[in-house]
Formats: structure tokens, sequence, C-alpha cells
């Protein structure tokens, strides 16, 4: 029984495709179209969440960018791009990994959510959600001013759960990284993984990567609605 990655275009469950292609796991890769903006009643279906991702593997159906990340790592690539206990690096691996999600996501999120409506810049929670996305920004460019990668030199899923934040959901929350030098070159060095270059053509071939400095001229949103 072949691993099942359920893909939603523009969604980040392109970081499963790229985790499988990093590892060199087999996998069978589903592709669904929004409907227009959210996912098409026949992907919702699939699990109880109805969130991009979801992996079928034999009876398992999973959800979750980590909890679908841990498993196939570890159920298909005994841990690989997971530093274990032993690492000198761990403490640092296990904050990054974490931050994406626990941090970074609520902050780009909140940003979207509140911009979506309508929400003036000048409003209180506005000012308050910017900046925790700029201080977000900060910390992250600050680590990558000394390191290659989140957890030092060694590639990990760390880097993998972040890139998605930085790049393709730049169609929803489109913020600039102009002041963030050390964030782009990371990106640089990303968009130069054949890995990442191979899953991304499969996932979403007629997507523009956002790898550089400047978001889109106009979010995912605008695109389908007209604007």
């Amino acid at each position: 029984m072949v691993l099942t990655i359920h893909h939603l275009h523009v969604s980040q469950s392109e970081r499963l495709p790229w985790l499988c292609e990093e590892l060199n796991i087999p996998y069978e890769l589903k592709t669904y179209h929004r409907a227009p903006l959210l996912a098409p009643p026949e992907y919702k279906t699939l699990h109880p969440a109805g969130t991009a991702p979801i992996i079928q593997d034999g009876d398992l159906t999973l959800a979750e960018s980590c909890a679908c990340i841990e498993y196939i790592s570890h159920r298909y690539a005994d841990g690989k791009l997971f530093l274990t206990p032993s690492h000198h690096r761990y403490a640092d691996f296990l904050y990054w990994w974490h931050w994406a999600d626990g941090t970074f996501s609520p902050s780009v999120t909140r940003s979207m959510m509140m911009r979506g409506a309508g929400v003036s810049e000048e409003n209180q929670f506005m000012v308050i959600t910017r900046t925790r996305l700029r201080k977000a920004l900060e910390a992250l460019d600050e680590r990558l001013a000394g390191n290659v990668w989140l957890a030092g030199e060694e590639f990990t899923v760390a880097d993998l759960m972040v890139v998605f934040l930085l790049t393709t959901f730049r169609y929803f929350e489109p913020f600039g990284l102009g002041e963030y030098a050390n964030i782009v070159a990371f990106l640089g060095r990303v968009g130069e993984r054949k890995a990442y270059q191979v899953a991304m053509a499969k996932c979403d071939p007629d997507m523009e990567l956002l790898l550089g400095e400047e978001g889109p001229e106009r979010t995912f949103v605008e695109v389908n609605r007209g604007d």
C-alpha cells in the first residue's frame, strides 16, 4: 500500500510531498482545486478536520501538518530530518520546530483575518497583530543571521515547516520581506533544493514561487473574486 497525500492547491499540504522528496519516500499525490477559496466537498469528507494536509496509509487517515510529518518521517525514514535528544542542537531544533505552528502561524493568520475583515491599521488590535508579526519576522531573521538552517548546519523539518508561511501563504497575506535579508537568503537556499523544486512542480505547477522579497501583486482571494 503506497502512502497517499491529498494536496489542496495553494495550501500547507505542499509540505508533505516536499518531505517525501527529501526522504526518497514513494507516494501517490492526489490534488484538489479550491472551490473557489476553500477546500471542495470531496476533500472535506476525507477527515473530520476537513483541512489540509491529509494523508492515508492503509487503514490510517491522518490530518495536521506536524502529525503527518512526524508520522511519515518516523514510519518510513527512521526519523530522518528530526534531531535526537543526544544531538548538540536538539533544543534549537525543538524550539523552531514548534515555533512555526505555535508562534509564527498564529501571527500571520491573525493578520490575514483582520485585514480581510477590513480592520483599520489604526485599530489597537490590528496594531498589536502587526507588531507580533513584525517581532516574529525579526526573531526569525536574527536566528538565520548566523545559521544556515534553523537548527544550525543541518536541514530539518523545522525548516520545512516554516517555508510555507514565508512563501505560499503570502498569496493570502502578502507581507514583504525587504527588511529581512537573512530570511530572503534562507529562501534562496530552499529554492536550490532539488526536492523542493520537484515537489512544488508536482503540487502547484502553475504557481509562481514567492522566494524573494516581494509578495504577489494580487492575493489569492482577490484573483478568485475578480478584483
